[in-house]
């Protein structure tokens, strides 16, 4: 039987990053949305996915790795929001 919800080894996978992205912005998404509005959902997304990145999913060494991990830190972010807006309401439409 899985006993461990999330474990080091899920972490340090892509789909274990956006479904931990997704859990704790989701959590706590009201709390910055209502002091700074929707756009920063965005910014407080990419930076949830930025340290959970660096911290578990590193990649390289130097100035090399550090680029990688923040590029992969925002194909998690754009995962985890993408998710989210498919999984609650896959056929909304954007006013513009």
């Amino acid at each position: 039987m899985y006993n461990d919800f999330i474990t080091m080894e899920t972490l340090a996978t892509f789909a274990g990053l956006v479904a931990t992205v997704s859990i704790i912005v989701q959590f706590t998404k009201s709390l910055v949305k209502n002091r700074y509005g929707d756009a920063a959902v965005k910014v407080y997304t990419f930076i949830i996915s930025l340290v959970l990145t660096f911290v578990f999913a590193r990649n390289g060494q130097g100035i090399e790795g550090v680029i990688l991990t923040a590029i992969n830190s925002i194909i998690v972010a754009i995962a985890a929001m993408g998710a989210y807006e498919n999984s609650v309401d896959p056929k909304a439409e954007k006013k513009k």
